[in-house]
């Protein structure tokens, strides 16, 4: 019996897919314990990345993610506050995400919250927020598997001019909430205008513009259009009252 299995495992190596076996399914959970933060995985895979709707959304082009955690809420205002011991929030609720923040606050939560607990986060490469919304659905219109907006996202029409708690409205296929709409979400890139030389392996792409950040998936305070799978934006690095984030979990 354990010749059988060394023999199998080598045909699964040979053929590439003993990664693939160890990976947990697409959409399992797992939560910090310290935060209370739970993370949702997200399969290796590949994708085509961008969208021709807006012209900083061209080339369209394939990436390879290797599978990851990501956060499956927006960082919360509780778990922000529990982490650096402030909230710079306009609209205070805690179960709500977290806004008015800039890169550098994102930035400095993750370095906090991985310094405070037994796991490391970082923002998540644009290529992995943009293959985590699209949650296998190619080249779907919004994060998730429902184009009626108003299912999925906190946008100006329907948001009551503020964000609203994290998971009130449905999870994309993945089981990630709120990528579309409720706040912006910051990511490590820094800005290019256009995906022409992107890295193709799902890493952070620096260089361009490292003033201005990328932020993705619309918020409260815009109109339904910004909520797409393939918009983004480049943002003044201090943010604003829409600008929120979520963490991805750093694998060893």
């Amino acid at each position: 019996m354990k010749n059988k299995y060394l023999i199998i495992m080598v045909l699964l190596s040979i053929f590439g897919m003993t990664n693939a076996l160890a990976e947990p399914s697409a959409g399992t959970e797992w939560t910090e314990p310290k935060t209370g933060m739970a993370f949702v995985w997200v399969p290796s895979g590949c994708f085509q990345m961008g969208g021709t709707d807006w012209s900083f959304g061209t080339p369209l082009h394939k990436v390879c993610v290797k599978g990851f955690w990501m956060g499956k809420y927006e960082v919360t205002q509780a778990q922000y506050e529990k982490v650096v011991g402030t909230n710079p929030s306009k609209h205070i609720s805690l179960l709500n995400p977290v806004e008015s923040v800039g890169w550098e606050d994102a930035a400095r939560f993750s370095v906090r919250m991985s310094e405070s607990t037994s796991t490391k986060v970082k923002l998540p490469s644009e290529a992995e927020w943009e293959y985590a919304c699209r949650a296998g659905r190619a080249q779907g219109k919004y994060c998730g598997s429902n184009d009626n907006l108003n299912y999925l996202a906190w946008y100006d029409a329907n948001s009551g001019h503020q964000s609203r708690p994290v998971g009130s409205l449905a999870a994309n296929d993945w089981g990630l909430y709120d990528m579309s709409g409720n706040v912006w979400e910051w990511v490590q890139d820094c800005w290019h205008d256009s995906f022409q030389g992107a890295p193709a392996d799902g890493s952070v792409w620096k260089g361009g513009e490292c003033p201005t950040r990328v932020v993705r998936g619309g918020s409260w305070c815009n109109e339904s259009s910004y909520a797409r799978a393939g918009f983004r934006y480049g943002n003044e690095p201090e943010g604003g009252e829409c600008s929120g984030f979520r963490v991805a979990r750093t694998l060893p």
